[in-house]
């Protein structure tokens, strides 16, 4: 241990390999919680590099719990967090939007480490129990059209690190190995960074699988589609940048997107986006992001069609109904 802290510390790279090896052996506990903040804080201070991301990400994969529901043919959207903007809980809305539209979807989130709330706090807060039960996720996804993986149920590395995560309160690489770590391993993942550094580390890891993807990042620094700027998308097809405008949204601000102090303001936030009665930019915002979820599913569909259909689930009532089930089915 003595020997990677300062090898890291004077900003050597670690191979795929040797990247592989420290995740795994930090999951299984070898590392005391001194020792895992020293590693975490490393990459607080430098970059993370593609191989060790990958390396991080493949013993994950090898230590998992496994999930599956191919059947389904399901999509997940996550965001990596920590881009310390503290909005409401978008992109898990936009999972209840996009069910509500049709789409099958698996969520695999976590306990908020670096905002009040994450979306496994703001489900929980609505009675929601976290469970490995296979047949309990079938029966979400028969009856809501979606299921929720919490994370450290199914990723033991998550589960350790977790008491460091939140006492440090900062953004650290965990938060960029959620998203690669879903134990369904769905073939569609619409994913949302906050700088287009990270955008483009994604970008090149997705194009080495045969998984159908978005990768988004507002310009100004959100994982997510903020409408607060500009916004680019990665996709097998390539890359664009696309105006709020453009697609017929207005502009909103960094104050529309607060998500509260309490986990409790959270979740009535979550509440009045999916039944249709929050502000404008707040439904907006969560619309623009289950269209882009929408698009990546069924590829082929016009983009303005995928933004029609997104609201239609807002507005029809069904993107509530499809929570209120899910809560339903998950309590």
């Amino acid at each position: 241990m003595k020997e990677t802290l300062y090898k890291l510390f004077e900003h050597r790279p670690l191979d795929r390999d040797a990247a592989r090896d420290l995740m795994v052996r930090m999951a299984r506990g070898e590392y005391n919680e001194s020792q895992t903040a020293a590693l975490i804080t490393v990459w607080l201070m430098r970059s993370i590099t593609v191989d060790e991301l990958a390396g991080f990400r493949d013993a994950l994969r090898e230590m998992r719990v496994p999930v599956d529901l191919a059947e389904y043919d399901p999509i997940d959207i996550v965001g990596t967090g920590g881009d310390g903007k503290d909005t409401f809980n978008i992109s898990t809305a936009a999972c209840f939007v996009t069910a509500g539209a049709g789409y099958n979807v698996v969520k695999h989130g976590n306990y908020g480490s670096s905002s009040v709330s994450g979306a496994s706090n703001v489900l929980e807060q609505h009675g929601v129990r976290f469970r490995d039960d296979v047949a309990a996720m079938r029966r979400s996804l028969d009856g809501a059209g979606i299921a929720y993986l919490h994370a450290p149920l199914f990723n033991p590395a998550l589960g350790v690190v977790a008491p460091v995560r939140r006492a440090l309160g900062v953004r650290t690489f965990f938060n960029m190995l959620g998203p690669l770590a879903n134990p369904v391993s769905p073939r569609r993942q619409m994913l949302g960074v906050y700088n287009l550094k990270l955008a483009r580390m994604y970008h090149y890891l997705y194009q080495q699988t045969d998984v159908e993807f978005a990768v988004v990042t507002s310009l100004d620094g959100y994982d997510e589609i903020s409408l607060t700027a500009d916004f680019k998308v990665f996709t097998p097809a390539g890359e664009s940048i696309h105006a709020p405008e453009d697609l017929g949204f207005a502009r909103a601000r960094q104050s529309d997107l607060h998500g509260g102090g309490s986990v409790a303001e959270a979740a009535a936030i979550f509440d009045s986006v999916l039944d249709g009665t929050a502000p404008p930019p707040r439904i907006d915002c969560v619309v623009a992001n289950a269209a882009f979820a929408i698009r990546t599913a069924a590829p082929a569909m016009p983009l303005a069609d995928a933004v029609a259909a997104a609201r239609e689930s807002v507005e029809s009532g069904r993107a509530m109904e499809t929570f209120r089930k899910f809560v339903e089915l998950n309590s």
